[in-house]
């Protein structure tokens, strides 16, 4: 049925957007079926969280746009309109007004004129207006905010030597210091607490009369309009989950979104960690700390799984040997667990992506983040299946490989290996990486402070690396052989010294953690490669040379040894040295080069998905009974209804 897809969707910007298809959706049960579609409403609820959240005026500058676009869409068809359907279809894929992943503001490309002009024959009434707030008076606060690029111009501000909060304009803090917002959460923080909540995951913290105190994101607090609307459809899932176990996890998440209670949230961590029946499975909350830049509070996230059975075989592998992997690691035995407890992994079919995770989305996730959660009960993980096939059919045939690739040989290598070894990688990274090693006792978890992600993403990359050349993988029968792991350490260093650089503007850094890991690696291994890897130019181009793959899996080694201690320790020092020296600054000419190379391929470095539409199926008596799932909406159309049935912010 599935043999006529498309993958590939529209493109805009430096956007490709893709489609994922649900393989094996027809196979789960109807009530497993209802279960989904329900458990995907709450994912969608949370939407305009995730775009408050990226800038306090994001979701009036959407809805302002959205007015603009509905009223001139069929009337006006110049270059302003153009570049303002552009600008609005960027800000949906990106949660707001700066890139998804660089996180620089857009430049809107249409002139205020054209703005005004179109603001001006709107009804007030149909404008987001505040109350009491005039027209002139909403084109004043937001004008400056569209049009002036030195007006919040980051999303969120890595650079070393800023005060991170005040250059930020991501909407976690209000009228609040760096260094008030440090001292405050350490304050928080008792030291004999063997079980310490995540202070400020939840929360805006705001100056009120010189006062600091937290605003909770709750159903009775800030954003409770949404999180209303996320429980009744948790409530929905519970009552057709497919064991108790599962209606207990939705329970203490709904408790959690009750109360705002930090150890009400753990306690859910630990059930749903803790829950490993039945096909089904979520996502939903304020996860992941990558959007501030302190790294302590979360951005609002939703994804619907299912499994797919055939493929986690693999990573059931993978976890069931855990604590071989962790005995074997070449990092100090310090930071070792000694017994490794509760590594669960799964491959799974993404049913519906929401809030951060949409519409870019991770192919990997390790969850609870916790640090004290993971040393006692373990961690889940999951490889997302089908936005990886999305990922895989979509690149065929683009020519990257062949432009960027140094040799036939190695293109022959890539060719054969490189689709296993990049899903084994990052089980790899998502199973056993962020699940491995301890802190020391006394050890801080937030000692890293803003270059924490970054530390935390090298180390699990560079545990998937050292692996990937071991014999274990080929004695377990995850590799076919000991050439693979070539496949992944070419790709992986290509890509962290050269190809990458193609997501960034030119003369900008690197800002994204992910990136900034990619780049440390590779930068240190290049450093210390004593011949082993070079650049080299053929015809005026630049390629990666290796000549010592062995060589290649020594150095991982020894940066994985450092990179724990690091983090075990809580070594801030030696993580700015790190991240400052190799995962920040580009060198000019090469990123020159690069990125007008990759301009003659013609390809959007950056891409993300359009979510299939579920559709419920009544009974006679207006039940819900079963779900169908279609393919047919374009990227327009899903924004706008998204926009119209999920706002309520």
């Amino acid at each position: 049925m599935y043999d006529d897809f498309r993958f590939s969707n529209e493109r805009f910007a430096d956007i490709q957007i893709l489609r994922y298809r649900l393989n094996g959706f027809e196979d789960l049960t109807p009530r497993q079926r209802v279960m989904a579609f329900y458990l995907a409403k709450a994912a969608l609820w949370g939407r305009d969280i995730t775009f408050d959240q990226m800038g306090k005026y994001n979701l009036r500058i959407r809805k302002l746009m959205e007015v603009v676009f509905v009223c001139l869409n069929g009337h006006c068809k110049n270059e302003d309109f153009n570049a303002l359907e552009c600008y609005l279809k960027r800000i949906w894929f990106s949660n707001g007004i700066h890139h998804h992943y660089g996180g620089e503001k857009f430049n809107p490309g249409f002139s205020k004129d054209f703005l005004l002009e179109a603001i001006q024959n709107i009804s007030p009434e149909k404008l987001p207006l505040e109350k009491g707030e005039t027209v002139e008076q909403m084109i004043e606060k937001l004008f400056p905010i569209i049009f002036d690029p030195n007006t919040t111009p980051k999303r969120t501000n890595k650079n070393d030597g800023d005060d991170l909060v005040l250059t930020s304009a991501c909407n976690f803090y209000d009228g609040v210091t760096q260094k008030e917002v440090e001292e405050f959460y350490q304050a928080m923080k008792d030291e004999q607490d063997p079980e310490p909540p995540s202070w400020g995951l939840n929360s805006t913290l705001v100056k009120t009369g010189g006062v600091l105190h937290e605003v909770v994101w709750k159903t009775d607090g800030c954003y409770g309009t949404a999180l209303k609307n996320v429980v009744f459809w948790l409530e929905k899932a519970a009552d057709v989950a497919e064991n108790e176990s599962q209606k207990e996890v939705i329970q203490s998440l709904v408790k959690y979104y009750r109360s705002g209670d930090l150890r009400d949230f753990d306690h859910y961590s630990i059930r749903w960690l803790g829950c490993h029946e039945g096909d089904i499975d979520f996502i939903n909350g304020f996860i992941e700390v990558y959007d501030d830049p302190l790294g302590i509070k979360a951005t609002w996230e939703g994804l619907v799984e299912y499994k797919d059975h055939e493929a986690t075989k693999r990573t059931r592998t993978i976890s069931d040997n855990a604590q071989w992997f962790e005995d074997n690691s070449p990092v100090d035995s310090r930071f070792k667990k000694k017994v490794v407890k509760g590594v669960v992994a799964n491959v799974i079919c993404a049913a519906m992506l929401g809030g951060e995770e949409y519409p870019a989305s991770a192919i990997g996730i390790n969850l609870p983040n916790a640090d004290w959660i993971r040393a006692e009960y373990g961690s889940k993980s999951i490889t997302i299946g089908n936005l990886t096939e999305a990922y895989n059919k979509a690149a065929r045939g683009s020519g990257f490989r062949e432009e960027f690739v140094i040799d036939e040989a190695t293109l022959s290598l890539l060719e054969k290996y490189a689709d296993i070894t990049d899903d084994l990688h990052t089980d790899l990274h998502e199973c056993l990486g962020h699940g491995s090693g301890q802190l020391l006792p006394g050890t801080d978890p937030d000692a890293l402070k803003a270059y924490g992600n970054t530390i935390e993403e090298t180390r699990a990359d560079l545990f998937g690396l050292y692996y990937m050349a071991d014999a274990k993988l080929v004695e377990l029968g995850l590799l076919p052989d000991m050439d693979a792991y070539k496949a992944q350490y070419y790709a992986y260093l290509m890509n962290g010294l050269m190809t990458q650089l193609t997501r960034i503007q030119l003369g900008n850094d690197i800002e994204e953690a992910h990136m900034r890991n990619r780049a440390l690696i590779a930068g240190w291994v290049y450093e210390h490669a004593d011949g082993a890897i070079e650049l080299v130019k053929k015809e005026g181009k630049t390629f990666l040379k290796v000549n010592d793959y062995k060589r290649l899996r020594s150095l991982f080694a020894e940066l994985l040894a450092e990179i724990q201690r690091i983090k075990s320790e809580g070594d801030f020092e030696a993580a700015r040295l790190l991240v400052e020296r190799y995962a920040v600054k580009v060198d000019a000419a090469l990123h020159s080069e690069i990125l007008e190379r990759y301009k003659k391929l013609d390809l959007a470095p950056y891409k993300g998905f359009l979510n299939p539409r579920m559709s419920p199926i009544y009974d006679a008596n207006g039940q819900i009974v079963d779900v169908k799932v279609d393919y047919d909406e374009t990227y327009v159309e899903q924004m706008m209804r998204y926009s119209k049935e999920y706002s309520v912010l």
